[in-house]
């Protein structure tokens, strides 16, 4: 073999190896780079469902009183708290078995958070807050509470105080009446501050009180004030629910108030000023406090004048102006605590001491007052 054939033989074999190499890169798969891991997903905020709230009223959401003023209370609530609550109510429920029934239906729904709004609604909902613990329940009046129930006041006695100055004021007979409900401490206590406010001014004030024994009952209630008026009244205070009481003294020339809320429009003439219940803020704190989580059983507040939850609003142009100056002291007084309206010596009207001198009745004084003061005439029924 020639030098050339064995360089021939020797390039056509490198060749080939060349090609060789070049077919395996060939048919290598170039591996991809790794996809990056993707980024974790935040997972959204499990949706917080609205606290819902019941009320229970024992007379009509329209009947210009006590009920209205606490619709009034769940409306600032809304206004309040908007979609992080939500509230329902029923109206007409009485101070019966019937009222065990509606709190438990309405626990039964998914409230949470239930109102009873009067003193006789207490048995039934204690006996159903012992049966639904994770219940809140809150009772208007009442003295008897659990750990998942409380109770709650307004001092209605401050506002019927400075109605009373008013009255004594006004009246040209000398003799008040009183349409009165249902005759429980609370009831008497309204009576006798109204008549302690009218002796402030007028010290031979004398008081008539007509029973009707019901919260809400408009006939009622005008059969009674006329019956005041016939017996010599001539100025009107009234612990119903209705503004019949203010009606029947528009009709009839005499002059009256507006109770738990502001009355004027149904008797303009009649009006001389409306002792108002503000529930709102009572309201708002307790259902800012359940959202909260600090809301606590066993207890109970008694709202007053100091609180923003008692006023005497809408008096009359022609009440004096000295007399309107005294009602501002009595609520700067009030507020500030300088000023006491159950203060001694205060006698009952059989003449014996109810408080002595210089000393200032208590609470549970005031919560368990079965009586009447000096001036209000005849005897609380049942005692």
């Amino acid at each position: 073999m020639t030098d050339l054939q064995k360089r021939s033989l020797l390039k056509l074999a490198a060749l080939s190896a060349v090609a060789s190499a070049a077919l395996m890169g060939c048919g290598k798969k170039e591996e991809p780079a790794p996809a990056p891991a993707p980024a974790p997903v935040a997972s959204a905020p499990a949706k917080v469902e609205p606290l819902k709230i019941a009320f229970a009223y024992v007379g009509p959401v329209g009947d210009g009183g006590w009920t209205f003023a606490h619709d009034n209370g769940k409306k600032a609530v809304e206004k309040a708290f908007g979609d992080k609550v939500v509230t329902s109510f029923v109206e007409k429920v009485p101070e019966s078995a019937d009222a065990e029934r509606v709190i438990r239906d309405m626990a039964d729904q998914g409230n949470k958070l239930i109102f009873g709004t009067t003193f006789g609604y207490m048995e039934p909902m204690l006996k159903v807050a012992a049966d639904k613990k994770d219940v809140k329940f809150e009772h208007a009046t009442g003295y008897k509470t659990a750990d998942n129930m409380r109770t709650y006041d307004s001092r209605t006695y401050e506002g019927a105080y400075m109605a009373g100055v008013v009255a004594g004021k006004m009246t040209k007979s000398g003799t008040l009446g009183v349409v009165g409900s249902v005759p429980i401490p609370e009831v008497v206590r309204n009576i006798n501050s109204f008549t302690l406010g009218a002796q402030s001014v007028n010290p031979k004030i004398k008081t008539k009180v007509v029973w009707v024994n019901e919260w809400f009952n408009p006939p009622k209630e005008t059969e009674a004030a006329t019956a005041l008026i016939n017996g010599g009244a001539d100025v009107l205070f009234q612990n119903t629910d209705s503004s019949a009481v203010l009606q029947t003294a528009e009709k009839m020339g005499k002059r009256a108030f507006g109770w738990d809320s502001d009355m004027t429009s149904y008797g303009p003439k009649a009006h001389l000023a409306s002792a108002i219940i503000n529930w709102g803020p009572y309201y708002v704190k307790t259902v800012g406090d359940v959202l909260e989580g600090k809301w606590t059983g066993n207890a109970g507040v008694w709202w007053g004048v100091k609180e923003g939850a008692i006023d005497l609003v809408s008096i009359a142009a022609d009440v004096p102006d000295d007399t309107k100056k005294k009602i501002d002291e009595v609520k700067a007084g009030l507020k500030d605590g300088s000023f006491s309206i159950w203060k001694g010596p205060i006698m009952d009207n059989t003449g014996k001491e109810l408080i002595a001198k210089d000393v200032v009745a208590d609470d549970k004084f005031l919560g368990g007052l079965k009586t009447y003061v000096k001036g209000v005439e005849g005897k609380v029924p049942g005692n």
